[in-house]
């Protein structure tokens, strides 16, 4: 089961590829439009819509491409990314990868079960630390294109665990985090999505 897990993380990483420089100062004017839903430096005030600020670029250009093939569908991000090309998506991930996340604090209730599992998760069932993936203070890995989950809006973690666990968030690439999401309990996404939500 180990050799398994780590072929696919080694598979993913090589998927990622070489990250494509884009320009920070041209993808600050094409993110007009953007800031309407993620905020203008990237930090959402809607729980429902993620933060994109101090995201890894590999992942927001792979996200947008995603969104653009069809292969992750959203009824507002689809026709966004549909007319991207790729110095434009190279662009915006410039720009918000650039900017620092706001957030906001951690559910006093419930952080340190959250807390737990991203530092340690648990062996016995299956589930590896958060932080094997998503760093230590969870700002994600850029080379392999894992998404930073500091300062993300609890309420957007919480439901894309629920996707990953029911299948609904299928497109490639996602295959470990669909296993990890379908081992959880819906109180463990909750507590999960509280302590990143506080991390910085």
């Amino acid at each position: 089961m180990k050799t398994a897990w780590l072929g696919s993380l080694l598979t993913l990483v090589v998927a990622a590829g070489p990250a494509t420089a884009g320009d920070a100062a041209l993808g600050a004017q094409k993110a007009a439009v953007c800031g309407a839903c993620h905020g203008m430096t990237g930090s959402s005030i809607n729980p429902e819509w993620p933060s994109l600020a101090g995201q890894p670029p590999s992942y927001l250009v792979a996200q947008l491409k995603q969104y653009q093939q069809g292969t992750r569908v959203n009824p507002l991000m689809t026709p966004m990314a549909a007319p991207l090309g790729e110095s434009d998506m190279a662009d915006l991930a410039a720009h918000f990868s650039r900017q620092t996340p706001t957030g906001l604090e951690a559910d006093p209730s419930n952080w340190k079960a959250g807390e737990k599992l991203f530092r340690g998760g648990n062996a016995a069932r299956g589930i590896p630390a958060c932080i094997a993936c998503h760093g230590p203070q969870g700002r994600g890995n850029a080379p392999a294109g894992y998404p930073a989950l500091r300062a993300q809006q609890g309420v957007y973690t919480y439901n894309q665990l629920q996707a990953y666990a029911s299948g609904t968030r299928t497109s490639s690439g996602n295959e470990i985090m669909q296993g990890i999401a379908s081992r959880l309990t819906d109180e463990e996404m909750r507590a999960l999505a509280s302590y990143t939500q506080g991390l910085r």
